[in-house]
């Protein structure tokens, strides 16, 4: 059966966006870790365990960071960190292909900017109507619904905007080095600068 020839570039920008969204989910993953246990003072692994109690139990959470509060910073429980990691990832796909859609309508010069403000705005959208109606459907209550301040209001935001500035510089390494979008906003600079 043939494919349509708007479906084909659809499937590459999904796949593109979804590959990109889980990129730039693990290295924030990677950021919530490592604040989580130095300046946090929390276990290594309590964000993962943190992110599970959508659908599992808040215990995981607790005993890491009971076992940080005693000195075993890196205490880990296989379960709840796969199931933290797998929900954490699939939301990072979703909202790179978000991403994915927007950054092929922008020059290849605004695109590290746009993931950085792409990026807030996923951290503004999450906090304030992503997290709580989630806890709402799951039933996870308030571990969920206030994840962005139990964990640090600058720390969400920022872990958000390092989310969207590797979706950005991933977006600008794969962008064509001239595309159409940027001949036109060079033409249209040059035609102002005379």
């Amino acid at each position: 059966m043939p494919t349509s020839t708007t479906a084909q570039p659809t499937k590459a920008i999904v796949l593109q966006g979804g590959v990109t969204g889980m990129i730039a989910g693990a290295a924030m993953a990677m950021f919530a870790m490592v604040a989580s246990v130095t300046y946090q003072h929390h276990g290594f692994f309590t964000p993962l365990f943190h992110i599970s109690t959508l659908l599992g139990s808040p215990d995981a959470m607790m005993r890491s960071a009971m076992e940080a509060t005693a000195g075993n910073k890196f205490w880990f429980s296989a379960g709840p960190a796969v199931l933290g990691l797998l929900i954490h990832m699939m939301t990072g796909a979703m909202f790179g292909i978000g991403f994915a859609f927007l950054a092929r309508r922008l020059p290849r010069t605004l695109l590290v900017p746009a993931g950085a403000t792409y990026g807030l705005a996923v951290f503004v959208v999450s906090a304030f109507i992503g997290l709580p109606v989630a806890a709402k459907i799951t039933n996870s209550g308030s571990t969920i619904s206030n994840l962005a301040s139990m964990v640090g209001w600058a720390t969400f935001a920022i872990e958000h905007m390092m989310f969207g500035l590797v979706l950005g510089v991933l977006a600008f390494r794969a962008a064509p080095a001239a595309r159409s979008t940027d001949t036109v906003v060079g033409a249209r600079s040059a035609m102002l600068s005379r």
